[in-house]
């Protein structure tokens, strides 16, 4: 997201991110990633749970969703972050507009399955 934030003020929309680590472990990513906009500590999982976010198991992790996604990742220059809190929570990706309507929602299915962000930016009104 941090490469395509300025795609993202361009049409009008603001980012966060949340994460399941505590403060220490968000000043950290913050200060390795480089992002920008406000990153958000839900320690406690309760949006997680709150939105049903999937888990994966250890032998999750050894997929080939999952080899691919890493593949992909690491082929664009991205790396491993320390572990957080919990290694196996995944993801999700959401557009939210005006009146509290959800325009995109994208759960992540396997770890790396994050959404495109073509599809992020089309969501945009």
């Amino acid at each position: 997201m941090r490469e395509h934030e300025s795609e993202f003020r361009k049409r009008g929309a603001n980012l966060a991110a949340i994460g399941l680590g505590d403060m220490r472990y968000a000043r950290i990513f913050r200060e390795e990633t480089g992002i920008t906009f406000p990153l958000l500590v839900d320690a406690g999982r309760i949006a997680y749970r709150a939105i049903e976010l999937r888990k994966t198991t250890f032998f999750g992790l050894f997929t080939r969703d999952n080899f691919a996604a890493r593949n992909r990742a690491r082929a664009a220059g991205h790396r491993q972050h320390k572990l957080g809190k919990d290694p196996f929570q995944l993801g999700a990706s959401f557009v939210f507009g005006p009146g509290n309507r959800d325009l995109f929602v994208h759960l992540s299915e396997f770890t790396g399955d994050n959404a495109p962000m073509t599809s992020l930016l089309a969501a945009i009104p």
